[in-house]
């Protein structure tokens, strides 16, 4: 709820707005997030339903609230730039390799982060993460596996207590979540690799939760490592055995031996 005051030579309207960047900028509200209703939102803000309109008004000027079928909602961030990005990975391997080594850097600063700064309620995020992955790799639900493995990294992410770590990585979650559930459902294809995910999953969180910075940075960067040598591994293959099939029929580009119909 917000505080009774305003701040000092601003509206109570500014105010409000005010109050809302800053939950925006600290990730309590996401993007994509829809605000409650106006009545409900105004009695949590402790403010009139007009000024909390000017409010509004004022964060949908800046681009920060956007008006939604369902409602007002929190504007995506920067879904013109990823979207057209997210396509571009998906046909460019190198491309591929790049956000892997970017993700590798970023996951050992986070990961060390979050050792460092994680608080009570961090710990029970990350918790959950973990037991949602331990309980859909002991069920084989792999799709449920590689949603929580995404949300293991962005529960790091907040707990890191960094903004800019948090909102770039949230920014490109939409990335991640495909990323991740592609190459889940690759590496899968090999029992032992899916064990292995979920050990490293295991020790960045134990890491974490143990308050072992060094540990923890350790752990985040050896995992992006380790799935991006076994993608290629699995691609490699996979490639091999193309190559294998067209020529078991020579392509199909050659005539048919006598006999065959």
């Amino acid at each position: 709820m917000m505080e009774q005051d305003p701040i000092k030579g601003a509206s109570v309207a500014e105010s409000t707005a005010r109050h809302l960047k800053d939950l925006i900028a600290e990730g309590t509200l996401s993007p994509g997030d829809l605000l409650a209703p106006e009545r409900d939102l105004a009695q949590q803000l402790n403010v009139s339903r007009p000024t909390l309109r000017q409010g509004i008004k004022i964060l949908e000027d800046d681009g920060l609230i956007v008006s939604t079928p369902a409602g007002r909602s929190v504007a995506p961030l920067g879904r013109e730039i990823l979207d057209p990005l997210i396509a571009l990975i998906a046909s460019h391997a190198e491309v591929v390799d790049d956000y892997l080594e970017f993700r590798a850097t970023t996951e050992r600063m986070a990961a060390r982060l979050a050792a460092q700064r994680a608080n009570a309620v961090d710990r029970d995020r990350l918790t959950a993460c973990m037991e949602r992955i331990d309980r859909a790799h002991d069920e084989g639900i792999h799709r449920e596996e590689a949603e929580a493995d995404v949300d293991l990294h962005i529960a790091v992410y907040e707990a890191s207590h960094n903004l800019v770590v948090l909102h770039t990585m949230r920014a490109l979650s939409g990335m991640l979540r495909q990323g991740v559930i592609e190459n889940r459902e690759t590496l899968f294809e090999r029992p032992e690799t899916r064990d292995q995910l979920r050990a490293q999953h295991r020790e960045i969180y134990e890491s974490v939760m143990a308050g072992d910075a060094e540990r923890a940075a350790e752990a985040a960067e050896a995992h992006i490592h380790y799935t991006h040598r076994a993608l290629n591994e699995v691609k490699a293959a996979q490639a091999r055995l193309q190559v294998s099939l067209r020529r078991l029929n020579h392509g199909g580009l050659t005539a048919r031996h006598k006999g065959e119909r």
